[in-house]
């Protein structure tokens, strides 16, 4: 019985210390990463902005979100670099998907007498 309670001491302290290095361990990596931006890095804010990095300072990171549309975010607000590979496949992804919705607003778009026909039939 008296080795009960330092046995759920154990218990109870040893997660959450386990827990706490892993925090601190994915804020190192987070501050490393903030650290070691390089202009023409494509990132992503903490709010969920896609930009590419245009101009550094200590504190601040200028970010072009569209052309010729530059803003200016603190560097903490960084909250991930994105891969090169991922932007190209989504580039790619989305020129296949535009084309794909032309040809479908293509095949659904219907002649004057063709509407009038469907909104009257009733």
């Amino acid at each position: 019985m008296e080795l009960l309670f330092p046995l759920l001491l154990v218990a109870l302290l040893v997660p959450m210390f386990l827990g706490v290095r892993r925090q601190k361990r994915e804020a190192e990596k987070v501050s490393s990463m903030q650290d070691n931006l390089k202009i023409g890095n494509q990132v992503i804010t903490t709010s969920g902005l896609y930009g590419t990095v245009v101009e550094l300072d200590d504190t601040t990171v200028d970010l072009e979100i569209a052309e010729d549309v530059v803003t200016t975010w603190l560097r903490q607000a960084i909250r991930e670099v994105r891969a090169e590979d991922a932007v190209s496949t989504e580039e790619t992804g989305t020129d296949a998907t535009s084309s794909d919705s032309s040809d479908a607003t293509d095949a659904i778009e219907e002649s004057a007498e063709q509407t009038e026909t469907r909104l009257t039939k009733d």
